[in-house]
């Protein structure tokens, strides 16, 4: 019986003490009596221990002074040498191996139900309980130790990954990326999306009106940045398609009616992290802003749906241009690229991996590295990646030649 009981605390410790935080958290919010009451009981370790162990101990010295009784009566002092040897064995595989082995790989099957026992158990020895968490404390206090210091449950961002990876056999694949997605926003900024200042298609009121009439019709986007004479300086706002079209015949417009139907531009400065800005769209009710500089110079335009696609990949109508920034070349084994091109876009669409913790396209990657324009047909490394230069102009590389790795 005393045996039993042993194994009983043994095992019914290393259960409680090797239950998932989480998963007891959830099990306990759904009503799962046994969990409310094992998470009440963990709430405070310092006294389920010593309530564990006091009844663990109680136990195996009442066994052990038994045995000793017994064998000193039926051998002598040789008997009670052998008597605690045998004694110290099984207790060690019967009441410690055992149990704490099967704890250890289902607590929740041994937790719950002790649960039960140990609750009321630790009112009735509460007094016992205290005193004896009163003077281990005090011992630990010395040490710097204290029974409110324990443990921080918070997982970091890194043991999010990690957890959302091991979870491949539960969770879709496209479930899993979509996490993954969330997690590493924290990881990039605006400036690694967003659409340089040179490509962003925006419409100027300064132009011929039947230009601007064409481009705003031509229009793929649903919202187009408006200025006047220049992008930098004189940012009137966005203009929303859906906005437009909705006023009337677009061929009755004036350039004052534009201007009235524009929401004010919003500015981001560069370096903005992508979880932050995802909330600062969320906050403001904005769906696309410009980045800008230090001196306030417009250096791209980002949009809540490039942040999106960052989690669940491309989802929207507007036009993708990344498809034709990569080309098979003649022979088949390498890439025309086109050197503007966002470096991790071209990663995401190609499986390469070309480093992205630099410059922000392939233009910038090569001028880093080589520090100057080179000429057509130079030949260079990135990384494990062979790179032809196939056109430059005087100020940019233009097409490369791309042969991935084998």
């Amino acid at each position: 019986m005393l045996l039993l009981l042993s194994a009983f605390f043994s095992g019914t410790e290393t259960a409680l003490m090797s239950l998932n935080r989480y998963r007891l958290r959830h099990k306990a919010r759904n009503g799962h009596r046994g969990a409310r009451l094992a998470e009440k009981l963990l709430a405070r370790p310092d006294r389920l221990i010593g309530l564990i162990l006091f009844g663990n101990n109680l136990v195996n010295f009442s066994a052990a002074a038994l045995v000793s009784v017994v064998s000193l009566r039926l051998g002598g002092t040789p008997a009670v040498a052998i008597g605690t040897f045998i004694f110290t064995v099984i207790v060690l595989i019967f009441a410690e191996v055992m149990p704490k082995t099967w704890a250890a790989l289902y607590p929740e099957t041994l937790a719950f139900p002790a649960s039960y026992l140990y609750y009321p158990l630790m009112k009735v020895a509460y007094p016992i309980v205290w005193l004896i968490n009163l003077v281990a404390n005090s011992l630990l206090s010395i040490f710097g130790v204290t029974s409110k210091g324990g443990a921080d449950q918070k997982l970091s961002i890194e043991e999010l990954r990690t957890l959302v990876e091991e979870s491949r056999s539960i969770l879709p694949q496209k479930r899993q990326k979509m996490l993954m997605g969330i997690l590493e926003l924290e990881k990039y900024t605006v400036d690694d999306i967003m659409v340089p200042q040179k490509d962003i298609i925006a419409v100027d009121l300064s132009g011929a009106w039947e230009n601007v009439l064409k481009q705003i019709r031509g229009s793929h986007f649903t919202r187009l940045p408006v200025y006047r004479d220049s992008l930098d300086n004189n940012v009137l706002g966005i203009l929303h398609m859906k906005r437009l079209v909705q006023s009337g015949s677009i061929d009755k417009l004036h350039p004052e009616d534009i201007e009235g139907l524009l929401d004010q531009p919003y500015f981001v400065p560069e370096g903005t992290p992508l979880n932050s800005q995802l909330v600062q769209f969320q906050r403001t009710h904005q769906r696309t802003a410009l980045v800008v500089d230090e001196y306030g110079d417009i250096q791209g335009l980002v949009t809540l749906e490039d942040l999106l696609e960052e989690i669940v990949g491309e989802f929207t109508s507007e036009p993708v241009t990344t498809e034709s920034e990569v080309t098979p070349d003649a022979t088949g084994k390498g890439y025309i690229v086109d050197a503007s091109a966002n470096i991790r876009e071209i990663n995401r669409m190609m499986n390469w991996k070309i480093p992205t913790d630099g410059p922000k396209t392939i233009n910038g990657l090569i001028l880093e590295q080589l520090e100057k324009i080179p000429e057509t047909g130079t030949g260079l490394m990135l990384d494990a990646y062979p790179i032809e230069i196939l056109e430059t102009s005087e100020s940019a590389i233009k097409t490369v030649r791309v042969i991935p790795e084998t």
